[in-house]
């Protein structure tokens, strides 16, 4: 995990949409929908794995996106993905 991100957190995994297949979802993963991949400790199974997607690979926390608890990260990617809709 980066920096400053928070184990169990997941909001990355929930809020936003996800165009890039993903194993279990082949064609992504819809916005506000719980990524399959995602376990019941909002831990990412794919996680150092070579079949996560690049997307997810990417996404880096940064404390004005992800604040300082997980119901932030959620009210800003929720906003970002209705601000880019």
């Amino acid at each position: 995990m980066s920096d400053g991100c928070r184990a169990g957190c997941g909001a990355c995994c929930i809020a936003p949409s996800i165009s890039s297949a993903i194993p279990g979802m082949p064609e992504g993963k819809p916005a506000g929908i719980r990524c399959v991949q995602l376990d019941e400790d909002n831990l990412c199974r794919l996680f150092g794995d070579p079949s996560r997607p690049s997307v997810c690979e990417r996404f880096q926390f940064d404390v004005s996106v992800c604040g300082d608890q997980r119901e932030h990260a959620i009210a800003t990617l929720n906003w970002l993905e209705q601000a880019t809709d």
